[in-house]
């Protein structure tokens, strides 16, 4: 591969830090490196696919959740390679990675995805008295949280915080305030992206619960970040206003 179009801040992130002069193009919400310059293609939910075929890429790297169907269905249509991963737990975010990078680039395991299984590997085991509850929104207006199968659910999984809805039947439900309130968790987590919360944005509405400002890059980006994620994220899941 001699040309890449990433359409996944997350993606974008890993092949810079691998193999940065086979990016041609990436959205406008890739904001890592924060060196990055290189064209922009739009959102992940709305690229500009004229935009992406002008810049004749030998792959277009997205993600099932991230991206639309019809945008890499009509991507596929217009000849170019689209390769999809799927990320549902940190697990598969490590495999998808080596598959991504070594299988399909043809790049050499990058060093950062040995360090990054290691940091993980090397948490503390949780006990069952250490572990905590949490409601984590991921948005308001209206309010919907982490549900089943998330990425984000499985990294607060191993750091000993057990989200309340977990075996929800959606992944991200809508679920009015005042019953995540009731449900009695110990924290409510509030990363800030895809909704930017923030000390003065979020936790008013929830005033009887301690809250944790995390980072959303940290909690739910798969590449670079998840070196640095454990000890950046049991740091600010312990420091609760």
């Amino acid at each position: 591969m001699r040309r890449i179009v990433s359409l996944v801040p997350s993606l974008t992130e890993a092949v810079a830090a691998t193999a940065p002069d086979l990016l041609v193009g990436v959205t406008d919400w890739c904001s890592h490196p924060a060196d990055l310059d290189l064209p922009r293609v739009g959102g992940t939910k709305n690229p500009d696919l004229g935009a992406v075929r002008a810049l004749r890429p030998d792959l277009v790297i997205a993600n099932e959740e991230e991206n639309r169907a019809p945008d890499l269905a009509a991507l596929r249509v217009a000849g170019l390679r689209v390769e999809v991963t799927e990320v549902r737990s940190l697990e598969q975010a490590f495999s998808e990675l080596d598959r991504l990078l070594v299988a399909v680039c043809g790049l050499p395991r990058p060093a950062w995805l040995d360090h990054a299984q290691a940091a993980w590997a090397g948490l503390p085991v949780q006990l069952p008295g250490e572990r905590r509850t949490a409601v984590v929104p991921i948005w308001r207006r209206p309010w919907m949280v982490l549900g089943r199968d998330t990425f984000a659910g499985d990294l607060l999984r191993r750091l000993g915080v057990d989200h309340l809805h977990a075996a929800h039947p959606e992944r991200y439900p809508a679920i009015p305030l005042a019953e995540l309130r009731e449900a009695g968790p110990d924290l409510v987590v509030l990363p800030d992206e895809p909704y930017r919360f923030t000390a003065t944005d979020g936790p008013e509405a929830f005033p009887a619960i301690p809250a944790a400002l995390v980072s959303g890059r940290h909690l739910t980006w798969y590449g670079p970040s998840l070196t640095e994620a454990p000890a950046i994220l049991r740091t600010q899941l312990d420091s609760t206003s």
